[in-house]
């Protein structure tokens, strides 16, 4: 440690959750000094940046001396007590993350793709080096759950984590439900605010959503995950007709994470649009809100709600983290962030999970396709609830409809075996949309 009650920081990435954090430390420095219980001060002495020479938004002048643009300099650097990665990617910070721990530094991180695709190794690293990473901005941005799951549950079995973990797809299928808007145009707003990325992919496909569920089911069960092992599917294929005809049903669709614990030990983990009831808490989640639904033996239910990503709330949760890691250093505390205290444990086979079913298929309209269709699932033995065949109004005449069944509670396996077979008939014009009706009590 630089000095017995300053710490010195550096900041591997300058960009908006960057520049947040150095507003929040100049703006309340002196508060968390004071609510540290020995005058610990926390200081930025060096930020790595791509470009020195660029603007930001900070609420004061940045030093350019403490600027540089070679990332070993910063860890290396021996005023830098504590190391914050928040440059993204799997490669570079990664290398900076590493060469933190190895050097005896506590690292905290926003980086959700890292700890998911990467964390074995950085994991592995932290215990040998006994020195903690921090990660509370990975998660739902300024919803404290990670710290939640460490400490407050630390003695409760969960049950499982139900949850909307990601703002911009819980906005883009917000905005299609009100206004009626397609897919398309309401992605188009969301990057107009600045909700989604010029390359939205991860958000609209599911996986950051993924990766965050990932570490969460980590941080609960204790193993690690591999992600080429978790069933992901985002909300392109989303239309209107599909949300409009959940609501005639008293449903609203949400992409959807779902870790849970079977009776076996094994975890389900999956991500998907699904459908769940308007009265469920989680359907009045709305916005570039999060919501996360614990469930636990000792403590029951528990909701944790508040904005999932931006620069105030995400800057938010990377200070508490430093703080920790303060404490760790200043007063010995010994608090490790988290490492996995088990080695192995098993997914739940997706094909092995069950639920009810929306699936949309795109057909020839013709006689008879209906009880083709419902044909093969009874030879499959899946029963079907309900079907329906909503009207395009813009064009009633089309060749080819949209038909609609809601199916009973089955393996998605079973699903998926019959789904394959019914795509190869003549009057199935594309690959069957499948969501999923969730029971969430």
């Amino acid at each position: 440690m630089s000095n017995c009650n300053k710490l010195g920081i550096g900041l591997a990435g300058f960009g908006t959750v960057g520049s947040g954090v150095w507003n929040t430390l100049e703006k309340n420095g002196e508060l968390i000094s004071e609510r540290t219980g020995k005058g610990v001060s926390l200081g930025i002495t060096k930020i790595l940046v791509r470009d020195p020479g660029k603007t930001r938004a900070t609420t004061s002048a940045v030093p350019t001396e403490i600027l540089t643009t070679d990332w070993r300099a910063l860890v290396n650097d021996p005023a830098v007590d504590i190391v914050v990665e928040l440059i993204g990617g799997t490669t570079d910070a990664f290398e900076i993350v590493a060469a933190a721990l190895l050097a005896k530094k506590p690292v905290v991180t926003g980086n959700k793709a890292l700890l998911a695709e990467r964390g074995i190794e950085l994991f592995a690293i932290s215990r040998k080096m006994e020195t903690p990473i921090f990660f509370e901005a990975a998660i739902a941005g300024g919803i404290p759950i990670v710290k939640t799951v460490q400490d407050s549950f630390i003695g409760n079995q969960i049950h499982s984590f139900t949850g909307i973990i990601n703002g911009t797809s819980n906005y883009i299928l917000e905005q299609m439900t009100l206004r009626g808007i397609d897919y398309a145009t309401a992605l188009q707003e969301a990057q107009e605010l600045g909700y989604a990325e010029a390359d939205p992919a991860l958000d609209v496909n599911g996986w950051d959503a993924a990766h965050k569920a990932i570490l969460l089911a980590t941080l609960a069960y204790g193993f690690p995950i591999d992600p080429k092992h978790v069933h992901v599917s985002g909300i392109e294929q989303v239309r209107p007709t599909d949300i409009q005809f959940a609501k005639s049903l008293g449903y609203v669709i949400k992409l959807l994470a779902v870790v849970r614990e079977h009776e076996s030990g094994s975890i389900e983990l999956r991500i998907q649009p699904s459908f769940i009831s308007q009265k469920h808490i989680l359907a009045s989640v709305n916005g570039v809100f999060n919501a996360v639904s614990v469930n636990s033996d000792a403590a029951g239910e528990s909701l944790f709600y508040g904005r999932g990503a931006g620069q105030g709330p995400t800057a938010s949760s990377v200070v508490a983290d430093l703080v920790e890691a303060a404490r760790d250093l200043a007063h010995t505390a010994r608090h490790r962030g988290f490492l996995p205290y088990r080695e192995t444990g098993n997914l739940v086979p997706i094909e092995e999970t069950t639920t009810a079913y929306y699936v949309r298929f795109d057909v020839t309209d013709r006689p008879g396709v209906v009880a083709e269709i419902a044909t093969v699932l009874a030879k499959h033995r899946i029963g079907i609830s309900g079907t329906h065949s909503p009207i395009d109004p813009s064009n009633p005449d089309a060749e080819f409809v949209d038909m609609v069944f809601l199916l009973h509670s089955c393996p998605f396996g079973k699903l998926a075996e019959a789904l394959a077979e019914i795509e190869s008939l003549d009057c199935v014009n594309s690959t069957p949309v499948v969501f999923r009706i969730e029971n969430l009590g």
